[in-house]
């Protein structure tokens, strides 16, 4: 009676044992195939990007330095080439670099180290790996011509990086052998249903990402449990990925004010210093004639000489009282702009202010200026300071760029109702490639 029952037992438990052993084989030999594939194709896919990435870094670069050294190509400055070429010191990955000339010669090179072999020049024909190196030969093209040829030599450890790769790979799959080789344990027929119910709600959610999904409770074991800490954490999970993203929000639109805050501030002060710039510059412009002027008075007793030059300091005084309120304007300055006031104006008299403005130079430089108006008074609408500036400015440039004792002309015109004024001079005039 006492050996039937023990019988029963041992073959149940021989049962049971087979039933894990299999379930554990399945587990295991699933989980080791998929490894084993997916550790295939990221390997592969590991290699193909690594190799893209650099060969797409390698063209980029050489788009870049080719395009800095064009010029030096263009006016023969090997000198300069090389010191851009140096600048790749600061590039680890970039072994060797140089230009060649669209005649095949070295015209500068740079290698890390000090020696490398560079090879005779090659046409363009994409990034070429060869054992741990990788080279490229590419044409320095601007304007549609070519200018020479830049070579680059850059390191390509992809075997180092393979072994780190596979170290990885080697340690999780271990890790995940042995973690399917525990969860195979308790798997058991019960359970199967309501885990790959698990598993499907699962991977819809890494489809869909939507976190509003549950699983479904059919048990009221362990796996009724495990169902209910699972639609747990889904909603834990839901709930932090959703203040995650709204803080990812409020994040960006942060940075985007204050990078647009800082980009206002850069441009405000940038026209700041240019607004200051400028008004500095125009400042001194009547200072020379109101000078002139005082030694007039000083050194003559003409009352007709002393009534002009007061003329000349109260036209001068006026323009730099006109200066001094655009640089008080604050608004002007963070603005960079100045005010045009446009009033009743005589021709003549604007002339003559830039005349006085720009005499000492004229007269430093013993150039000849001859004046050229029309016979009868001709009235502008227009800004006397701002115009008086622009036909300042053209004087100074003609007396500036002019060889001592040259002829400087200023001839105005009246065609319809538009006054054409041109200054002209027999210097070097602007040279422009």
């Amino acid at each position: 009676g006492d050996i039937a029952p023990n019988g029963e037992m041992r073959v149940l438990q021989a049962i049971n044992r087979s039933i894990r052993s299999k379930v554990m084989a399945v587990v295991l030999a699933t989980t080791l195939v998929a490894l084993l594939v997916s550790t295939l194709v990221l390997l592969s896919y590991e290699i193909d990007n690594y190799r893209e990435f650099t060969s797409s870094d390698l063209v980029t670069l050489a788009d870049i330095v080719g395009g800095t050294t064009a010029p030096s190509l263009r006016f023969e400055l090997p000198d300069a080439a090389a010191d851009t070429l140096a600048l790749l010191e600061t590039r680890s990955g970039i072994l060797a670099a140089a230009i060649y000339t669209p005649n095949g010669e070295l015209f500068a090179t740079y290698a890390r180290g000090g020696t490398h072999a560079f090879p005779p020049y090659s046409r363009s024909s994409g990034p070429i790996v060869s054992g741990n190196t990788l080279t490229l030969f590419q044409e320095i093209v601007e304007d549609d011509e070519t200018l020479g040829t830049i070579y680059l030599a850059a390191s390509y450890d992809i075997y180092s990086r393979v072994e780190d790769y596979l170290l990885i790979l080697v340690t999780v799959m271990l890790v995940s052998l042995l973690v399917a080789a525990f969860i195979s344990v308790w798997l058991q027929g019960g359970v199967t249903e309501p885990v790959l119910a698990v598993t499907d709600t699962a991977r819809k959610i890494i489809e869909q990402r939507d976190f509003t999904l549950r699983a479904r409770r059919t048990t009221d074991d362990e796996v009724g449990v495990l169902v209910d800490a699972f639609n747990a954490m889904l909603a834990e999970v839901g709930e932090r990925t959703a203040a995650l993203e709204a803080a990812n929000r409020a994040l960006q639109q942060e940075t985007e004010e204050r990078r647009s805050a800082e980009t206002a501030l850069r441009l405000a002060d940038q026209r700041k210093d240019e607004f200051l710039a400028m008004l500095a510059h125009e400042l001194r412009n009547p200072l020379a004639p109101m000078v002139n002027a005082l030694g007039l008075i000083a050194s003559t007793k003409d009352p007709a000489i002393t009534q002009k030059a007061y003329t000349i300091i109260e036209r001068q005084l006026a323009h730099m009282v006109r200066l001094v309120d655009d640089l008080l304007d604050v608004s002007r300055i963070t603005r960079g702009k100045l005010m045009v006031r446009k009033q009743p104006v005589e021709l003549s008299g604007v002339i003559q202010s830039a005349v006085d403005t720009v005499r000492p130079l004229l007269e430093s430089r013993q150039h000849q200026l001859t004046v050229t108006l029309p016979q009868q008074p001709v009235y502008l609408q227009a800004d006397p300071v701002r115009l008086s500036q622009v036909f300042s400015n053209l004087l100074n440039n003609s007396a500036k760029y002019t060889e001592r004792g040259g002829l400087v002309s200023l001839t105005a015109t009246v065609v319809g109702s538009t006054v054409r004024v041109v200054v002209a001079d027999n210097g070097m005039g602007i040279w422009r490639r």
